[in-house]
């Protein structure tokens, strides 16, 4: 597929993963010049053999603009020539890899530019990603960083099937950047100013959708799933209040489009989890045999402590919490939620 574009970009993908690889290859797939970094040497081979990922996607075929380095971090002469950075790195190393990077040391009116797709908030800080990058790269770089997020799972995206995301930055124009260099027919980018309310339903949807397949391991059906699913928004809009979010943000595809595509669908990771903890199986054996990384686990723990800090009434996140870090079975979560009192549906969901 080729681009109505002019200008090629020089982009760099930090992860090798399913999303940083499906994104890797959609914008090398419209003639950028794309290089996506790889932890393990096989991987790299096999990219540039092969234009196989032989741990995610593994059935697809990956575009010849698409060029694998590693396994060492790219140094900062290599990141300075790149336009475009885009980090699928997991939440939880988000800090090291950013201070590896050294992305301060670069002339800030020169900075490529930067977008960040993971989903999660930082154990030990409870910091969001924004947060994050202000603490290790400056307010510059952060005001410029931009954030993709939405219903996209990567096995869709590679075969190039419609999908929509938003994507955030506090600074308009990045943000119109941003979307501009990923947006394509099946590929809609939406923009938006609210990087706090994309980035806390990014993090928070991945705790509700294993509240949701615990729902199915248990055996409830269509009702139970709508209900829980309508409620888990009331509480993440709840908790975006709080953070100064906009409510209307949870309402869009980084919201509500994420919220029901991860606790509506088996190909979720996180509603896999949930899931299999529903049918009886141990946690820990779950993450051992998962196969990739699924951020509700940790997310559960960073946002239990956020919403305990500002007394928040968000009890669908706190029994997900407890299933996952208290040894609180599955049934008990279930009969918690359901015991619950009667209260005004729309009690702090907006502003």
């Amino acid at each position: 597929m080729s681009s109505d574009k002019a200008d090629t970009k020089r982009v760099l993908v930090l992860d090798d993963g399913n999303f940083g690889s499906c994104l890797a290859d959609h914008l090398a797939d419209i003639d950028n010049d794309v290089f996506i970094h790889c932890r393990k040497q096989e991987v790299i081979d096999s990219f540039n053999t092969h234009h196989r990922n032989p741990n995610y996607l593994q059935d697809h075929i990956f575009s010849k603009n698409l060029t694998a380095i590693g396994p060492e971090v790219p140094d900062l002469g290599f990141v300075s020539t790149c336009d475009v950075l885009v980090f699928a790195i997991p939440t939880q190393s988000m800090r090291s890899v950013l201070e590896s990077l050294h992305l301060d040391k670069l002339d800030p009116t020169r900075l490529p530019q930067l977008c960040f797709v993971n989903k999660g908030i930082e154990m030990g800080t409870n910091k969001l990603p924004l947060e994050v990058i202000e603490e290790a790269c400056g307010s510059q770089v952060a005001h410029v960083s931009t954030f993709l997020s939405g219903p996209s799972f990567a096995k869709e995206i590679v075969k190039r099937q419609p999908t929509q995301v938003s994507v955030s930055s506090t600074s308009i124009q990045h943000a119109q950047a941003t979307a501009e260099l990923f947006h394509q027919p099946h590929f809609r980018c939406y923009v938006n100013t609210d990087p706090i309310g994309v980035e806390l339903a990014g993090a928070l949807k991945n705790v509700y959708a294993i509240a949701s397949g615990v729902s199915g391991g248990l055996g409830f059906e269509a009702n139970t799933r709508a209900g829980l699913v309508t409620r888990s928004l009331a509480e993440m809009t709840r908790i975006g209040v709080a953070y100064n979010a906009d409510p209307l943000t949870f309402l869009s595809l980084a919201g509500v489009g994420d919220l029901f595509l991860t606790c509506s669908s088996e190909k979720s990771r996180n509603f896999t989890v949930g899931y299999r903890l529903g049918k009886g199986e141990s946690l820990e054996h779950i993450l051992e045999t998962l196969g990739s990384v699924a951020e509700g686990v940790d997310t559960a723990k960073s946002a239990y402590a956020m919403v305990q800090e500002r007394n928040l009434h968000a009890p669908i996140l706190e029994h997900v919490y407890r299933l996952l870090w208290k040894g609180e079975s599955a049934k008990d979560l279930a009969k918690a939620l359901m015991e619950l009192p009667m209260m005004e549906e729309k009690e702090g969901m907006s502003s």
